[in-house]
This record gives structure tokens, sequence and C-alpha cells, in this order.
């Protein structure tokens, strides 16, 4: 896939996103935002079947949206390749593999494919997951995915997936994860090296830590809605020093702190960023985080700066 990605959770979604509202606008601004990306080279997608959906309280399946987008594109250009990425959801009273399957199948519907790249389990779940990670294997040995991977996994999790996968002769192609300069989690929990060490691609979700690494916001513009009560003025604050390096950085390059930001995810090898694009403008920004490299004193010296802030809240599940 292209080194980096574009996440679609913003997509159809009114529980975390667009302040609890989905209208015309914002479709066409998300439709904007995938013609952008493909028109910018970027060609991989990431979505998942509770994005947008009824049972997240949404206003529409980005699974759906996706699906309309990639359908639309291909009727002007037949050419385009276009790799989608999706997950199971392991709710509690989904239990077996054929669960995985049967939900796969529903996604394939809602995204009009026969098939897609990536299938990702989007969080271990409370109990059943060798039967979960069987059913992964299934879905590859029945054509319906090219590859598989997992989402949320700690490394404990994560060996024991590729593991049962190995046996099957099936390889474990992705952990996603939330992984930014100020979220390094998977740096410290032996994720990132054990990703590495057996040949799993890290996909990196909330790349710029959802917009407070971009440099839009300040101690006296917060983020509107859920994101507010996690980015709130004091810690924007303790995060300014950090944003004013990058933005250094950055104009040595001709680039934007979200550029740099990205750049510096895609230097630590093996990772695949996945900021989420809800316009064109968005999107195309994103592509300029690809063909050129910061240096490795410059690699360093944002970690370290970074390591110096308090990293936010993670997925409740990442360290079981």
């Amino acid at each position: 896939v292209t080194r980096l990605g574009i996440g679609a959770w913003s997509w159809g979604d009114t529980s975390y996103w667009n302040n609890f509202d989905w209208d015309d606008r914002k479709l066409k601004a998300a439709k904007s935002a995938f013609d952008a990306s493909i028109d910018s080279g970027i060609t991989f997608f990431d979505t998942a079947e509770v994005y947008g959906s009824r049972m997240s309280l949404g206003a529409i399946s980005s699974e759906t949206l996706l699906g309309r987008f990639i359908e639309e594109r291909k009727a002007k250009n037949p050419e385009v390749e276009v790799a989608v990425a999706t997950k199971y959801a392991a709710l509690p009273w989904r239990l077996g593999r054929e669960s995985v399957v049967s939900a796969l199948k529903d996604s394939l519907y809602r995204l009009g494919l026969s098939s897609v790249d990536l299938y990702q389990l989007h969080w271990p779940g409370i109990w059943g997951n060798e039967g979960y990670i069987d059913g992964l294997a299934d879905a590859v040995e029945q054509g319906l995915v090219k590859a598989v991977g997992v989402s949320n996994y700690s490394e404990k999790r994560l060996r024991s997936a590729y593991g049962q996968l190995k046996k099957r002769g099936i390889p474990l192609a992705s952990n996603q994860v939330n992984y930014s300069l100020i979220y390094r989690i998977p740096e410290e929990n032996g994720v990132k090296s054990a990703c590495d060490e057996l040949g799993i691609t890290l996909i990196a979700y909330s790349p710029l830590a959802q917009g407070a690494l971009t440099g839009k916001y300040t101690p006296n513009n917060t983020p509107s809605g859920p994101r507010g009560r996690i980015y709130t003025p004091g810690f924007l604050t303790k995060l300014q020093p950090l944003i004013n390096r990058i933005k250094e950085i950055g104009q040595g390059y001709g680039k934007t702190p979200t550029q740099v930001v990205l750049n510096w995810l895609i230097a630590q090898d093996n990772v695949v960023p996945i900021p989420g694009a809800r316009n064109a403008e968005q999107a195309t920004e994103f592509s300029g985080a690809v063909g050129w490299s910061l240096t490795t004193e410059e690699v360093e010296e944002l970690r370290s700066l970074a390591s110096e802030i308090k990293p936010v809240i993670g997925f409740p599940v990442e360290k079981l």
C-alpha cells in the first residue's frame, strides 16, 4: 500500500466527530477528501463496520460512503486501484469463527466489493479471541480478503495471534494502534519492536493526535466536541514548545506541521500513518508528508521534546 493511508472514522460519524451532526455539506466534503487523496497518489483507505453505523449512533456507515465513493470514481477512471481495509467489531455477543466471516460479508455488501485488501479485528474480545483469529484465516481461505490484521493488540496478544495464524500458513499483516509523536506507547510496551521483529506492519491511527499536532489549536482555541475535554488549554500550553519546534523544522523544508509530524512517523520504518481526512484540503496536505525525509537528528530531537509531554488517554484495552 502507499506509505500513507486515509482514515475514514469521521465519515458519517456523529458520536465523536462532526459536532454530532451530519449533512449534505459534510458528505460532499468527505467525497472531495476521497477524490483529492486519489489525485495525490494516496490509494489506501481504512474504515470499520462501527464507523458511522447505528451501533455507534452514527448517521451513515463509513463503509457505505467509501463504497459509493469508489464506485463513482471507477465510473470516471476504471483503471483506479483502491486498497480497502476494514474491521470486525469484537462485540461480547459475537462468538465463533463464523461471526467473523459473516460480519465481513456484511461489510463487503456495504462496500460494494467482492473482497477487501485487509480485514482487522478492531479490538480484542472479552472472550472468544481464538475463534476470531480462526475466522480471519477462514476469510483468507474463502477469498474474501487478501490479508488480515488486528488492532489495539498488546505485545502478548499480538504474538499469540501471529502464532495461531502461522499454524494455518497465513501471515499476520498488521496491528493498528494509537501512535503519534506525543503518544508513543507502542514504543514503550513492546508492540513496535514485536511488529518489527515479526514483519507485521504497524498502522498508526490518530497520528496527528486528533489534530493537536497540526498547530491549528492553541490554549485559547481548543478543539470542539469531545476532543476539547482531552486537549484542554492546560495540555495545549505544555504542547506549545514542541509545536513551535515542529513549525521551525517544517519551514526549513517548506512543509507544514502536519506534514512534519506524519513524516516523523514514516521515519520510524514499518509504520503506515492513517490520518483522517474530512475535506480535500486536508487530504492534499497529507500527501505532502511523503517524498522527503527528516534527518535522524531531527527525528530524535522531536522525540526528546515530545517526551516531556504526558501521553493522553489511549484505547482502554491496548495494555491488556
